[in-house]
């Protein structure tokens, strides 16, 4: 029987908590939304639990062994892509019109919130039209998971860990930053940083 204590699974947990910190720390799309979600203070634990739900549930994929899905369908992964850069192309669109036009500074008390579905659905859609987020969950967590057999669930458990630290910690630790955007120079400049983002992962995925 595999050993479940908690000594025996600290060796998988922490590369798993490591793992999931150095794949998630860099700057995309995803990370770009929560935190503009979080400067606006709009809905930001809903947005941080689905980012976090979202990598649980891939992570949990590839750990649970379906990291072959690329492979077994290979129609898979151009679609994902093309879908992807489609909506990325868009949404760089919109920030670029936000950064050339302006507006008001960071003002919470006097700006009406944006409505919960359509910050979730461009949410889910940044997360789950994105064909990287496949290739660092699913494949490479789920290969790497491999090498610790039955220490897998503590493995996948800190990859999971570290979505959850990092997404939550991101969206509420940006109301530090909240002085800063009180002025509409600097929404100006964080949109054009937005779109070239967007914009930098869309010809990324349409290269290939």
């Amino acid at each position: 029987m595999p050993d479940l204590s908690s000594a025996a699974q600290l060796p998988a947990f922490l590369p798993g908590l490591f793992l999931g910190f150095s794949l998630i720390v860099a700057i995309g799309a995803q990370n770009a939304f929560v935190l503009r979600q979080g400067l606006r203070n709009e809905h930001v634990l809903a947005i941080c639990a689905t980012c976090a739900l979202s990598d649980a549930v891939l992570i949990l994929v590839g750990v649970s062994g379906f990291a072959t899905a690329g492979a077994r369908w290979p129609w898979l992964e151009p679609l994902m892509r093309y879908a992807g850069a489609a909506f990325l192309l868009v949404y760089g669109l919109r920030s670029a019109r936000s950064a050339w036009h302006g507006g008001s500074g960071l003002a919470p008390a006097d700006r009406e919130s944006g409505g919960l579905l359509p910050a979730l659905l461009t949410c889910l859609a940044l997360t789950w039209l994105n064909p990287h987020v496949y290739l660092d969950t699913v494949v490479l967590v789920g290969s790497v998971s491999a090498r610790f057999a039955e220490a897998r669930g503590a493995f996948a458990l800190g990859a999971m860990t570290a979505s959850v630290l990092f997404f939550f910690a991101l969206g509420y630790g940006a109301r530090l930053l909240r002085p800063l955007f009180a002025r509409p120079v600097a929404w100006r400049v964080m949109d054009g940083v937005i779109a070239l983002v967007m914009w930098g992962i869309a010809a990324g995925l349409l290269a290939g």
